[in-house]
């Protein structure tokens, strides 16, 4: 038999070395380093900024309630008195549906609801990412208060 060793049936085979990919590896490394915090940051300032929307969406509804019903909804009442007619006292004489749907924050929490206000007559705020009291940052108060 004969064999048959042409140099048109001889393939070569190709492929990386270890040390090629180890060098892609760490160029993607440092590309990640570089870009996924600046992605994590725009995260955090779009949802401080539909908290500020929000917030400011809820005080044109309640100044709307306002001005239909003479006063604001008391702390009992809360925000649900844009959606739902209360049944406490005092009754709102001319209410109107003012929202199709209360939002949550942009973290998931539902909006605090101060009547009295400390800032203002009323006022409505988010309590940020770590759902606490004051904080800075993305954890800092967003509040009706603000521009």
């Amino acid at each position: 038999m004969k064999a048959n060793f042409s140099p048109l049936r001889t393939s070569i085979q190709r492929g990386f070395t270890l040390i090629e990919l180890m060098v892609v590896l760490l160029i993607i490394g440092v590309l990640a380093a570089l870009i996924v915090p600046n992605v994590l940051d725009r995260a955090d300032d779009a949802r401080v900024t539909a908290a500020k929307t929000d917030v400011h969406n809820l005080m044109q509804a309640l100044k709307l309630y306002r001005l239909d019903n003479q006063r604001y909804p008391t702390a009992e009442q809360g925000l649900q008195a844009l959606l739902t007619k209360p049944t406490v006292v005092p009754i709102p004489p001319n209410w109107k549906s003012y929202l199709d749907l209360l939002p949550n924050d942009p973290w998931g929490k539902p909006y605090v609801y101060l009547n009295p206000g400390v800032k203002g007559e009323v006022d409505v705020m988010s309590l940020g990412a770590d759902g606490q009291a004051g904080g800075d940052g993305k954890n800092a108060d967003i509040g009706s208060w603000q521009p």
